[in-house]
């Protein structure tokens, strides 16, 4: 499509804005952190765990509480993503945080909450996390839990349902679940929830006792008689070896892998085996949680809120590409500060990864300011990626960080020739079965998009016909889906996977002529919206019904024409339109609005709105836009 020079102009004019824009959010330290916004719970469950610790003060209970009250919608529910259906648990905790600030139950707001928690089957029909909460309450019983014994803790990485088998995230929370739920502790409440009860049994699908789900709900009305007299001496040294696995976990910033589920089972569990507060792990677990506090002003007051992870170094790494891709210099000054920054970041020492992969030579990147146990493939192809194209003053120190890099990805491939994000061969199912495994995913197998950002890196350092990115190009081919496109794991969803895989097979040099590749493009184009943009809803992980279909957003617009791109189409009328929803949707600062959730922690029930993907992703969507337009680069350093 033939462009002319007045529309050219309001593109470059647009992307400069952006890169003003996206410049103007680093930080002095040279790294990009957007906020990590999830859903209530995280409040919820924050001031659960204050009241249980004893440290819940008056602040911050009104604080989270007016938070907590501003996110209700007008059903009375409270969701898991921005325009979601209600989620009862969610609701459910959300209402508990409540009525521990002083909301009485029958205001309003709390009894549409309870009629909706009622409806959905009570809190009985709540997910286990859930329970457990109110368990440490008195206000469920721990009877009608899952048995998890600390003795697990004992079970060699070659046996079924070893810790090791667990994906990173899951592992960190089930150890200090083993203590907690072992020692069973009640502190009550003032108040009941007999609003939220309807008086039935929790809801269990009826399984045939000869499938592994049938096995292992017997299994665990074995294990709860075992618990009633277990061997003692056994049970106290599993006790003390699983607070040992949990001491040896903690990071520098006090937390449990950088996220909020390990983070305070960890907290309860070594509180219930007598740490006190003092104690230093105590002291900078407490400490890093307020870290991951936002606090802000409204009209009705201030709020406070818990991210429940952050995310410097995988902002860093997409700030650092889009700028490139928008032709700032590869010596601009703050691509140097945020390139300094990343090289700090660097772990080069061993995680748990090892035990999977023990001659593989450390090296990488992980998510957050201090999770040097879990460094993930993830991040570390997207900093590569980033770090390749840097004109740093010391090419020798980004090379080796490099190369420590590439050698630790080619390791952690797994045997199918995918990559999961923490973990090589993360890939047993048996845990799925278990009655413990109600909520996110407890596993880490390979998946498109991580998969293809390893690939694309691969190319991109001159590997791409090596065994291993050969082998991620099949898996990748092999994943596809009928309708040509990828599911997204940790991102919204099938635009997300197929945003990612297109350009990560045609730069490992599959013609975009292939028949894969234009399948992909039709699969695109059919899914653009009426007003040029693309949207996926978060529902498509759950009702196929909704894959490819929601609103319009800046990110899954731009991960869209990231695509088409690289397969060659940026003459397309697809294009064209996609571009001009960018360019007339953008905001006068250079950013985008966008309160849809196009992150992804656990499919299907956990979801996250990264706050700075509406400026990297169309920074880099508009850059290579018009680069390929012109042939040179689109910003010069003194216009940005």
């Amino acid at each position: 499509m033939t462009r002319t020079a007045p529309q050219v102009a309001v593109d470059s004019l647009a992307l400069e804005r952006a890169v003003a824009h996206l410049k103007s959010l680093q930080t002095a330290g040279g790294w990009w952190k957007g906020e990590l916004e999830t859903n209530v719970t995280m409040d919820a469950e924050d001031l659960l765990l204050r009241e249980f610790l004893g440290i819940r003060t008056k602040s911050d209970t009104e604080e989270a509480a007016r938070w907590i009250r501003s996110q209700q919608r007008a059903d009375g529910t409270w969701a898991t993503f921005y325009n979601g259906p209600g989620d009862l648990s969610t609701t459910a905790e959300a209402w508990v945080a409540l009525r521990l600030a002083g909301d009485d139950p029958d205001e309003p707001h709390m009894r549409a909450a309870a009629e909706f928690v009622l409806a959905g089957g009570g809190i009985e029909a709540s997910r286990v996390f859930t329970r457990i909460w109110l368990a440490l309450f008195g206000l469920w019983s721990w009877d009608e839990l899952p048995n998890m014994p600390p003795e697990l803790i004992y079970l060699p990485s070659w046996f079924p349902l070893n810790v090791y088998d667990w994906a990173c995230w899951a592992r960190q929370t089930v150890v200090p679940l083993t203590i907690v739920a072992t020692l069973r502790p009640v502190r009550p409440l003032p108040f009941g929830i007999d609003e939220l009860r309807t008086g039935g049994k929790p809801s269990r699908r009826l399984v045939a006792p000869w499938t592994w789900r049938g096995a292992f709900h017997y299994l665990d009305k074995a294990l709860h008689l075992y618990a009633k007299s277990p061997v003692k001496p056994i049970r106290r040294r599993a006790m003390r070896e699983a607070a040992e696995w949990i001491l040896a976990r903690q990071e520098a910033d006090g937390s449990w892998g950088g996220i909020q589920p390990p983070w305070v089972y960890s907290l309860l569990a070594l509180h219930l085996l007598g740490y006190p507060l003092e104690h230093p792990a105590m002291k900078a677990g407490l400490e890093g949680l307020d870290g991951f506090i936002i606090r802000e002003d409204t009209a009705e007051g201030r709020v406070r809120r818990l991210e429940a992870c952050q995310s410097p170094v995988w902002d860093t790494g997409l700030a650092l590409t889009a700028l490139r891709d928008a032709g700032v210099p590869a010596d601009d000054p703050l691509v140097l500060k945020a390139t300094d920054w990343l090289l700090g970041e660097e772990i080069q020492h061993r995680g748990d990864w090892a035990v999977r992969r023990p001659a593989t030579p450390p090296g990488g990147w992980a998510f957050e300011f201090a999770n040097d146990v879990y460094p993930d493939t993830d991040d570390t192809a997207e900093v590569v990626l980033a770090l390749r194209r840097v004109a740093h003053p010391e090419p020798r120190r980004v090379k080796e960080a490099v190369d420590r890099a590439v050698a630790w990805l080619q390791g952690m491939q797994s045997s199918d020739g995918g990559w999961g994000a923490f973990d090589a061969d993360n890939t047993r199912t048996l845990a799925l079965n278990l009655p413990f495994c109600d909520f996110g995913a407890v596993i880490d197998p390979p998946s498109a998009d991580v998969t293809a950002h390893v690939v694309e890196m691969l190319a991109a350092v001159g590997l791409a016909g090596t065994p291993e990115c050969r082998q991620g190009i099949e898996w990748l081919l092999r994943a596809q889906e009928a309708d040509g496109s990828w599911f997204g794991r940790w991102g919204a969803n099938h635009v997300y996977g197929t945003g990612a895989v297109v350009p990560a097979l045609v730069a490992a040099g599959t013609p975009a002529s292939a028949p894969e590749i234009r399948r992909a493009v039709e699969w695109l184009a059919a899914h653009q919206n009426p007003d040029g943009g693309w949207g996926e809803d978060l529902r498509s992980y759950r009702d196929p019904d909704w894959i490819g279909k929601g609103e319009s957003t800046a990110s899954q617009t731009a991960w869209a024409l990231l695509a088409l791109l690289a397969a060659g189409e940026r003459e397309s009328s697809t294009v064209e339109r996609g571009v001009r929803w960018l360019v007339e949707t953008q905001r006068s600062d250079g950013g985008w609005d966008e309160p849809q959730y196009t992150g992804t922690g656990f499919p299907g029930d956990f979801y996250i709105n990264y706050h700075l993907y509406r400026i990297v992703f169309p920074v880099s969507a508009l850059g290579r836009y018009l680069a390929q337009g012109s042939g040179i680069p689109t910003v010069r350093a003194e216009e940005a």
